[in-house]
């Protein structure tokens, strides 16, 4: 019986995908649920997964088509399974990777081996800029005359040691590029700015630290302050948490948080569903669980849809100040800096205290610079004053 190897179904926003490496080929044993390609869309890498254990037939779409719903990628021979099923194991075992998805295709690209790359992630993991930083330091002579089939995807030329690269540019960062330049073209775009304290929220962190991660099973971090911060004032301030559709204003009655990621792959918004209802350590275990799977390739399409409001932190990365774009449609996304001791009067009095710039980017078209104001001194009123979400002032 051959069984179908069909694109997945995927949601709306998504109207197709390119296809990935290949992780079998023809004639190799698979068993049920071993990978048997990657799909790359414009927010995720799907791992198509087999249906059912045989030996792959057949290959009907080679790397790099486009392909969309329910096309047939290859099909699964399920009458050799009951002869093939150890060597199914065996070849389970043998191919399985210590790259993810945006390494293991760089590496095909360029016709490399895991076994020729120094992996620097987790437990040897291979990252993408494992990779790349293995490219550079081979890439010393320009490539030689190839057929048309056989293009390499990367082009290194040197001249005098000075190297240039040029590769294609992926899914995810096309789709990146495209959104924020609607924004630019669309939004009215305005930022305005504040600075916080972070004296009493640090000093809230490490009275309860131990004992919160003690009692949850998960650190207390900065994030769920700022979350929870963000939904008190989406609660005040309506527009904010609402969007442009056509000529109406939609006004979301709940509030699912964007929280901006780095991944190998480039910037991915995974969301928290709901924040309003989730205490800080259902958050703060959340945005773990989130950032792991964008680092190792594994969000779904549903982690990444939707979302009212958005927050990225570019004080991970040292980022004293910025002006952060909106994530379409969204109105108006929070940015974080970096902490800084600086000196600063409180109570007519000199004091070196922790303090970080907020930045508000919101759509002036559906919101009004005092919504904006107002609603960034919220936020900076709970941080400075944690005791504000409990009592709600």
């Amino acid at each position: 019986m051959l069984v179908e190897i069909k694109v997945p179904v995927l949601p709306e926003s998504v109207t197709e995908g390119t296809l990935g490496a290949w992780h079998k080929q023809v004639g190799d044993t698979v068993k049920q649920d071993d990978i048997i390609v990657e799909l790359e869309t414009d927010k995720v890498v799907l791992e198509i997964v087999a249906t059912a254990t045989g030996v792959l037939s057949s290959i009907d779409m080679e790397e790099g088509t486009n392909v969309t719903n329910n096309q047939i990628l290859g099909k699964i021979d399920t009458e050799a399974a009951a002869v093939t099923e150890k060597q199914a194991d065996a070849g389970s075992s043998a191919k399985s990777s210590k790259a993810g998805p945006a390494a293991r295709k760089l590496l095909k690209q360029n016709e490399l081996s895991e076994n020729q790359v120094t992996g620097t992630g987790a437990k040897g993991a291979i990252t993408k800029q494992d990779v790349e930083k293995h490219l550079k330091a081979t890439a010393t002579v320009a490539p030689a005359a190839t057929t048309p089939e056989q293009t390499p995807k990367i082009e290194a030329v040197s001249s005098e040691g000075r190297n240039d690269r040029r590769v294609p540019m992926s899914r995810l960062r096309s789709r990146i590029a495209e959104r924020l330049k609607e924004a630019q073209n669309t939004a009215a775009l305005l930022t305005t700015f504040n600075e916080v304290n972070l004296q009493p929220l640090m000093e809230v962190r490490t009275k309860y630290k131990e004992s919160f991660e003690k009692i949850h099973g998960t650190k207390l971090g900065m994030m769920s302050f700022f979350t929870k911060a963000s939904v008190e004032a989406l609660k005040r301030f309506p527009a904010v948490n609402a969007s442009i559709d056509g000529s109406d204003i939609v006004y979301h009655d709940y509030f699912d948080i964007g929280i901006a990621v780095s991944s190998e792959r480039g910037l991915v918004v995974p969301i928290l569903r709901n924040a309003d209802e989730m205490s800080y350590a259902d958050v703060e275990k959340e945005i773990r669980n989130l950032a792991g799977k964008a680092r190792d390739g594994k969000l779904g399409i549903d982690d990444l849809t939707g979302g009212t409001f958005s927050i990225t932190n570019g004080g991970v990365f040292g980022s004293m100040l910025s002006t952060p774009i909106l994530n379409p449609p969204q109105s108006a996304i929070l940015g974080m800096h970096t902490i800084q001791q600086r000196a600063v009067v409180i109570d007519n009095e000199i004091v070196i205290r922790p303090m970080m710039y907020l930045a508000l980017t919101y759509d002036h078209r559906i919101i009004d610079g005092s919504e904006a104001v107002q609603f960034l001194v919220t936020i900076k009123n709970v941080l400075e004053d944690p005791a504000r979400l409990i009592l709600q002032v």
